[in-house]
């Protein structure tokens, strides 16, 4: 027996050091960025604004009362967002674990998941344990020129070395800074978006599966297709985008696989059973997501060579690798990046959310199996003589300069602290002073106490709302509409039809501005004068009005 174990782990020792690299890295990625201590929640610089969401959203299922799910940011209508990652986070919590293990646990098994799918799948494909290996290097380390801009900004520097292990910002970071390179290419999408990991992972897990039969020369289990159907149907919620990027995917593997056409139609039925209720909730809230047409993703309205120049620098030596590894691979692998380009194809012509960046989740998804291709035509030159090896290194260098510049600034990162409800009076006061289900009447929108104590709040962070399709300038508009009334009478109405439960003013200024002699006649259930915060009631406000 135990010459059996050792022959095992002998035999998969690759798999089992990779088991334990991708935890170890993923565990010091997610905690690395997000943390607990003391009372206080410790978020990356680079993490900030992403989290500003999350947070809220978590804690609607946590320390609130979030079902039929809203988006807590922009409560009275259903929920436009995939939330389910984020309610087994707030489940986690709910049961006693501390935030950042509630979202750090599941995070760390999404990113591990991804890397180990990632492997499994080229080292399938290609029958290669090696171009395996690249394919998570590549997935890790992205292959942009963004080294360029690097190299452009410390050429003159005397010890280059020294500042790129030191440097703290991206050298490139478009649309929201400088350069050409975007801002989702390195490893920060799976800090901040920290469903995405775990989302990519389950659905190359069920096209992988999918896949067998053709892959390894088993038969098809039909048993197995309607597992794999009901599991992509209940996500749905997990991530919207990639559920119909695997939609995408799955239809052209069906044309282009005719063999596998009736394991797709049997995974098919329980996926559309299950999803098809989702996607009713989904398009009942906000104003929903419509479709249109656009030129080139970040480069509409620019000229052809601009498109072209846009993603030289994005995908950089991938723009070679991927062809070539194209070329020189088999008829079915070829058949298979067919099935996947569609996805680069729409990403960059159809936009489907108010902001056309978040169209980067297809180009993330496409090169996680383009990516493949380039690491097999590196292994397949390898073999070769050694002019080829030493162009094989060569390019490989190329790949993973621009990863491992953009590595540094999130491994330099600062993290900011924000006071949790331990340290910060007024939101343990709210968890414990307000039913779960109340809806906050705000002055601020980024990281409100009440927002963070499980509340619901009129109006979050606008961009959140705005980007999933609510009509957030309209409701800006009711807030300073309201905070003009100088009748009580008038107040009540409004209160009453927004269905808001409590008034959060703080100190001036704020995000929205109110009249301090109207607020002076009336008597707060709350205050905190060392912020000077007030929180009152509108039952009793408005009793008898």
């Amino acid at each position: 027996m135990r010459i059996s174990f050792i022959k095992l782990v002998k035999q998969n020792l690759v798999e089992i050091t990779l088991v334990l690299i991708a935890l170890l890295f993923s565990s010091y990625l997610m905690f690395f960025t997000f943390y607990k201590e003391s009372g206080n929640l410790f978020i990356a610089g680079k993490a900030w604004s992403d989290f500003g969401s999350h947070i809220p959203l978590i804690r609607s299922f946590s320390f609130g009362s979030n079902f039929p799910p809203q988006y807590p940011l922009f409560p009275g209508e259903p929920i436009n967002y995939h939330f389910l990652f984020y309610f087994f986070s707030g489940v986690l919590e709910k049961i006693g674990l501390p935030i950042d293990f509630a979202l750090n646990i599941p995070s760390i098994a999404g990113f591990s998941l991804l890397i180990l799918i990632v492997y499994i799948f080229a080292s399938k494909l290609f029958h290669s344990k090696a171009v395996g290996i690249l394919s998570v290097i590549f997935l890790i380390l992205n292959s942009s020129l963004s080294f360029l801009y690097f190299w452009q900004n410390h050429r003159n520097s005397s010890d280059l070395f020294f500042d790129l292990v030191t440097n703290n910002s991206f050298s490139s970071f478009a649309p929201y800074g400088e350069g050409l390179v975007t801002a989702f290419w390195n490893l920060n999408i799976y800090t901040n978006q920290r469903h995405l990991g775990l989302s990519f992972a389950l659905s190359l897990l069920i096209i992988l599966l999918v896949l067998k039969p053709l892959i390894s020369n088993k038969k098809i289990d039909l048993k197995l297709s309607l597992i794999l159907g009901v599991i992509f149907g209940f996500s749905f919620y997990l991530h919207i985008a990639v559920f119909f990027m695997t939609l995408v995917i799955l239809f052209f593997i069906f044309i282009a696989f005719t063999n596998l056409r009736k394991s797709i139609f049997f995974l098919a039925i329980p996926a559309f059973l299950l999803s098809f209720p989702q996607y009713l909730y989904l398009q009942s809230g906000g104003e929903g997501f419509g479709l249109r047409f656009v030129s080139g993703y970040l480069t509409a309205s620019q000229s052809t060579f601009d498109f072209f120049k846009f993603w030289i620098y994005n995908l950089g030596i991938s723009v070679l690798l991927i062809p070539l590894g194209f070329i020189k691979s088999s008829i079915n692998a070829r058949k298979i990046l067919f099935c996947f380009i569609p996805l680069f194809l729409i990403g960059n012509f159809i936009q489907f959310s108010p902001e056309i960046a978040a169209n980067h989740k297809f180009f993330n998804y496409f090169l996680l199996i383009g990516n493949m291709f380039s690491a097999f035509f590196l292994v397949y030159i390898w073999k070769k003589n050694l002019f080829f090896k030493m162009t094989s290194i060569f390019l490989f260098t190329l790949m993973i300069l621009g990863g491992i510049v953009d590595f540094f600034p999130i491994f330099n990162d600062q993290r900011g602290a924000l006071k949790d409800y331990e340290n910060n009076k007024n939101i343990s006061w709210i968890q414990e002073n307000t039913p779960k289900d109340s809806v906050f009447l705000n002055t601020t929108y980024f990281n409100n106490d009440a927002a963070l104590a499980g509340r619901k709040i009129f109006l979050g962070w606008p961009y959140f709302s705005w980007s999933q399709g609510y009509d957030t300038e309209e409701r800006d508009k009711e807030i300073k509409f309201f905070f003009t009334l100088s009748k009580p009478d008038e107040a009540c109405r409004f209160l009453d039809r927004k269905r808001i439960d409590y008034i959060y003013l703080e100190r001036q200024p704020t995000d929205y501005s109110y009249i301090e002699g109207f607020w002076g006649k009336f008597k707060p259930i709350y205050e905190n004068k060392d912020n000077e915060s007030k929180i009152f009631e509108v039952k009793s406000l408005c009793l008898g009005s």
